[in-house]
């Protein structure tokens, strides 16, 4: 069978609650997950039949409604402590799931109060506002880096993170020992095989994505309109365009770094693995009215193709081969500049509606111009 040998028993329910949603095509994700369906579906069925080796997770007894106010507040109090970062509103909900009649939110918030698990001064309370949410699952996915954290033995541990916009899953949560293009690639391609390619994807504008020479086109984003993925950019120096991954940031901090540091990449990896999987199908979120962004979330059917695509023009394009050396075309008797990431790929050369004005493009892109007129 071939699991990951880190965090087996993570992969398992992953795999199990993705083929369970409405309309999941479960051949295909025993593909992704790289195991057979005879695999797939046993595991499948162990799981709804319930089975403990399956599911790990502690199962509370349920509370009878003659318990007294001490037991209930005990209760609280444990979910509290089982996740520090937590606030009423999800305690709440963990309650309800766990079969026990909770009491209101402002209830809980003074239990934690009295018991001393909230800092009044601490605990400013923010007001949510509106922002923009894609309309379904993997029409856009938010991907940063987290800010480095550093390692007990050594090193720094870089955190990749990347979040479907609509349902706030992550699909992809990585510690990476740098943030270098071709280790974003590696594990996005692991990703991409798992759970199918978005139809954009949302980044800010430093290293690894953006150019340090100021160009938006690299390596990568060209990777990316290979596999028909549209690269959106967030405007320079508004952090709130992107609230959804900084506020991912924020709970990756409060409920996994403050709590421990980590000897070693591994560790932190394995501790990642653990906390996305509650993340994404334990955790009530308060944007999502309290579901688990699990609830909201499908597969993209646009599966990872085993070969990159390359790009097609029509036979009335006039092509040019980009220099590998020195990211140039030539046309017209001139050599034009064309974008470093573009270095050994194909453009077609198109007319602008001004007279004397061409377009560079990368399949329907366009990555640079042409102006005759200008000397």
């Amino acid at each position: 069978m071939a699991w990951r040998e880190v965090s087996v028993m993570e992969q398992r329910r992953e795999f199990v609650r993705l083929a369970e949603q409405e309309g999941a095509n479960r051949r295909e994700l025993c593909r992704r997950f790289g195991i057979s369906p005879d695999v797939g579906y046993k595991w499948l069925a162990r799981w709804q039949a319930g089975d403990a080796e399956l599911a790990d997770r502690s199962r509370r007894p349920h509370v009878s409604p003659g318990r007294s106010t001490a037991e209930l507040e005990t209760a609280v109090l444990a979910v509290r402590d089982a996740h520090p970062a937590w606030g009423a509103r999800k305690i709440v909900r963990r309650l309800a799931w766990d079969g026990i009649a909770p009491p209101a939110a402002s209830t809980v918030h003074a239990i934690l109060v009295r018991h001393g698990r909230i800092d009044p001064v601490a605990a400013e309370a923010t007001q949510p506002y509106r922002r923009f949410e894609a309309a379904a699952p993997n029409r856009l996915w938010q991907m940063d880096f987290k800010g480095w954290e550093p390692l007990v033995r050594g090193g720094r541990c870089h955190p990749l993170t990347v979040l479907d916009d609509h349902s706030r899953f992550s699909p992809c949560l990585q510690a990476c020992a740098d943030q270098k293009s071709q280790t974003v690639q590696d594990r996005l391609t692991a990703t991409f095989r798992r759970h199918g390619l978005p139809e954009a994807i949302f980044i800010d504008n430093g290293a690894p994505w953006g150019d340090a020479s100021g160009e938006r086109w690299t390596r990568l984003s060209v990777w990316f309109l290979k596999l028909g993925i549209r690269v959106l950019y967030s405007r320079p120096y508004h952090p709130q365009s992107r609230g959804k991954i900084e506020r991912f940031h924020r709970t990756l901090a409060a409920e996994v770094f403050a709590l421990e540091p980590f000897p070693d990449l591994a560790a932190a990896q394995r501790a990642f693995d653990r906390w996305r999987e509650l993340y994404n199908w334990q955790r009530p979120h308060q944007a999502l009215q309290q579901q688990v962004p699990g609830s909201r979330y499908r597969s993209s059917p646009r599966a990872m193709p085993s070969r990159l695509p390359e790009v097609e023009y029509d036979s009335l394009d006039l092509v040019r081969t980009v220099g590998t050396t020195k990211a140039y075309v030539s046309f017209r008797g001139r050599l034009w500049k064309v974008p470093q990431a573009f270095r050994g790929e194909r453009v077609a050369i198109r007319p602008q509606t001004t007279d004397g004005r061409f377009g560079l493009f990368f399949a329907s892109h366009l990555i640079a111009t042409i102006d005759l007129t200008d000397p």
